[in-house]
């Protein structure tokens, strides 16, 4: 019934780095071998060339170019891909529109998915440290958010509530359309601030056109203290409710719909593009899944060769 960003995480931190350490002659094995995918859901993803994190999986932890920080594959903390993998070898993912990370204060920067979607979309992801985050109150005609509620709608159905916002009137009052944009939000978007005298002007299919998206990274028991920010009261919820999660940390007790940040952010996408976009999908954002897929494997192999020892 959910779909969200709940306990989202990255691979080797350092917990999973001295499970390694304790069965050193599996990790060895599986880090001169490439990795099976034979009975990986997520094989049929249209991916660009892994042989980048292969070779950086085979030589270990590297420095991370801006902290100096020792990390795999990426630091989680900059956003950036260690000395090992070259930026120019990670592919590129353009979004139809842009999002917006809400990540909780304690949710651990090298358990978050979320930083994946930094690094392959970083024209159009920003990520926030609550309760640092933008005021949304006069955009949200044209942004959503990705959680479960009693009103929370369908993709399918975001148009017709986005167009009821706007029935509303973003500018309701004089004082609304006259005061000018909030400072905080003008020094994160500036390219999206408008003339407060266009607000009256906007034609239907503008004002019912979504531009923004926000997820929330945290553990499920972490939510309420965001969800309940007055900053993110009255904007359209969304929920996602027919995929199943393949992520390696799934939270005990919870049900396989509760989604790490990357993959609702990625099954969004793909529902996105077929429902209100109406194009077919041929795998346009298969690379959001880049690092995700390939830690699945490589934790699903190291599972499966601890089991055998």
């Amino acid at each position: 019934q959910l779909t969200m960003s709940l306990n989202s995480s990255t691979l080797l931190n350092e917990e999973n780095a001295q499970g390694a350490k304790g069965n050193t002659e599996c990790l060895e094995s599986l880090l001169q071998t490439p990795s099976s995918i034979q009975d990986n859901p997520l094989q049929q993803l249209q991916l660009a060339s892994q042989e980048v994190l292969e070779k950086a999986k085979k030589s270990g932890r590297s420095k991370c170019p801006r902290c100096n920080s020792s990390r795999m594959f990426y630091c989680y903390t900059c956003f950036v891909p260690v000395e090992t993998v070259p930026t120019k070898e990670i592919p590129t993912v353009k979004l139809p529109l842009k999002i917006d990370i809400i990540k909780h204060p304690n949710e651990t920067d090298g358990k978050s998915t979320a930083v994946h979607a930094k690094l392959l979309a970083p024209d159009d992801v920003t990520i926030y440290k609550y309760p640092c985050i933008p005021e949304y109150e006069e955009k949200r005609h044209e942004i959503a958010l990705i959680f479960p509620g009693p009103n929370s709608v369908s993709v399918k159905d975001i148009a017709f509530h986005l167009q009821k916002y706007t029935k509303k009137g973003v500018c309701s009052s004089d004082d609304d359309c006259s005061r000018e944009p909030l400072l905080k939000q003008a020094k994160i978007e500036p390219e999206e601030e408008k003339n407060p005298s266009e607000c009256t002007s906007s034609s239907r299919s503008e004002g019912t056109r979504l531009k923004k998206i926000i997820f929330i990274d945290s553990t499920w028991n972490q939510t309420n203290k965001i969800i309940t920010d007055e900053r993110l009261q009255g904007l359209l919820q969304i929920e996602l409710k027919t995929r199943k999660t393949c992520f390696w940390r799934h939270q005990k007790g919870k049900p396989d719909t509760y989604l790490s940040t990357i993959e609702a952010i990625y099954y969004f996408l793909v529902d996105y593009h077929q429902e209100i976009l109406k194009e077919s999908y041929k795998g346009q954002y298969d690379n959001l899944l880049f690092f995700f897929s390939f830690m699945y494997t490589l934790i699903k192999d190291a599972k499966c060769c601890a089991e055998k020892e």
